[in-house]
C-alpha cells in the first residue's frame, strides 16, 4: 500500500531539518563562488539568506499555481502537481541567486505540461503571459535543458491525487461503516490543495499523503477512520508497522497545516535584494547572457562550415 519506487526515494528527505541543510549547502556554494573579496557584513547585505530564498521561493510557488489554475486550456491538477514537484526540488539543490525563480517556474510548468502529456506549443504557452512573450519562449526553451539536468532527468512524478481516488473508491466497497463517502470529498481536496504548497511532496510518498488528506477530509465531520486504517488499509501489517504509518500520518497533517504562505511585502523586499546578487550569466536580460547566446549560435553556425569543409578535401583527394 505504501510502496515507492526506487525513482520517488532519491527525492525523499527524513523531514524539514534534512531539507534546510541542502538549501543552507546551495546558499553558501553560491556566496562562496561570488562574494569575491566582500567582508562578512558586505556579504550579509548584500547577498540573500537561507530564510530569505525560502521566502521568495514560497511566493513563486503561489504565483506558480495561480497561473496553473487560471491556464487556457484547462489545466489538469496533476500538471500542477508535477510542476510544483519540479520547482520543489531544483531549489533544494540550487540557489535562487544562481537561477530566477521566475525563469525557473515557467520551464517548470512547460516541462510538466510535456511530461503529463498535456503538451502545449510554446507559442500557445506563451499567450498565457503578459509582456514580451517571444522573451519569455526564448528564456522557457533555454532553461529547459538546466532544468531536467538539475533533476537528474528524473521527471516522473507520482502526485497524491490519484492514491486519493483509490482510496476513495476502497472506503466505498471495502469500509461499509462509512456512509456515503463522497461528503468528505471536498475537505480531502482542500487538504490535498494545500499540502502542494507544503513540502510535503520531498518528505512522504504520494500514498501517505493521500490517506493523510482522507483521514483529515473524515475528521472534519467527526468521523474517526483508525478503524478502517488499522483493519482494511494495515490488515497485513504488524501492530509496529501500523504505529508507524499513523504517526507518518500526523506528521503530514502537522505539516500542511502549518504551512504559512509569506506576504507579498515580504516577497518585494526580497526581490529588491535579488535584483543586485543574481548571477547575471543565467538573467535573459543581462549582456553577458545575451553575449553567451550570440557566441553559442556563432559556434553552431561554424559546425557545418567545417565538415563540409573536411568532406571537400576529401573528395579532392
Amino acid at each position: 500500500m505504501f510502496a515507492v519506487s526506487s525513482q520517488h526515494k532519491h527525492w525523499l528527505f527524513s523531514g524539514e531539518t534534512e531539507l534546510a541543510k541542502h538549501r543552507a549547502e546551495a546558499n553558501k556554494a553560491y556566496i562562496e563562488q561570488y562574494r569575491q573579496n566582500k567582508t562578512d557584513e558586505e556579504v550579509a547585505a548584500f547577498f540573500l539568506t537561507p530564510a530569505e530564498e525560502r521566502i521568495l521561493g514560497r511566493q513563486y510557488e503561489v504565483v506558480l499555481r495561480k497561473f496553473c489554475s487560471e491556464f487556457q486550456p484547462l489545466m489538469p491538477k496533476c500538471v500542477i502537481g508535477t510542476s510544483l514537484a519540479f520547482f520543489k526540488r531544483f531549489y533544494v539543490f540550487n540557489s535562487t541567486m544562481d537561477y530566477h525563480p521566475k525563469d525557473i517556474m515557467l520551464t517548470c510548468v512547460y516541462l510538466a505540461c510535456k511530461c503529463e502529456e498535456f503538451y502545449v506549443p510554446i507559442g500557445q504557452f506563451v499567450k498565457n503571459l503578459r509582456g514580451d512573450r517571444e522573451k519569455f519562449a526564448d528564456a522557457i526553451l533555454s532553461f529547459e535543458l538546466t532544468l531536467m539536468g538539475k533533476l537528474n532527468y528524473q521527471l516522473t512524478i507520482h502526485n497524491p491525487f490519484r492514491p486519493m481516488e483509490g482510496f476513495m473508491i476502497d472506503l466505498k466497497t471495502r469500509y461499509p461503516d462509512l456512509h456515503n463517502p463522497e461528503k468528505i470529498r471536498k475537505y480531502v481536496e482542500e487538504f490535498l490543495d494545500r499540502s502542494l504548497l507544503s513540502d510535503a511532496c520531498l518528505i512522504f510518498s504520494p500514498s501517505q499523503i493521500a490517506l493523510a488528506a482522507i483521514k483529515f477530509g473524515a475528521a472534519k465531520e467527526s468521523i474517526s477512520l483508525d478503524g478502517y486504517i488499522k483493519s482494511v488499509v494495515l490488515k497485513l501489517a504488524s501492530e509496529k508497522e501500523a504505529e508507524n504509518t499513523l504517526y507518518q500520518l500526523r506528521r503530514v497533517k502537522a505539516i500542511v497545516k502549518s504551512f504559512e504562505p509569506t506576504t507579498r511585502e515580504q516577497a518585494q523586499a526580497v526581490q529588491k535584494k535579488l535584483d543586485r546578487c543574481r548571477n547575471q550569466e543565467n538573467n535573459p536580460d543581462s549582456e553577458i547572457y545575451k553575449q553567451k547566446a550570440i557566441d553559442k549560435l556563432n559556434a553552431e553556425d561554424d559546425i557545418p562550415v567545417v565538415k563540409r569543409s573536411k568532406m571537400s578535401q576529401d573528395n579532392g583527394s
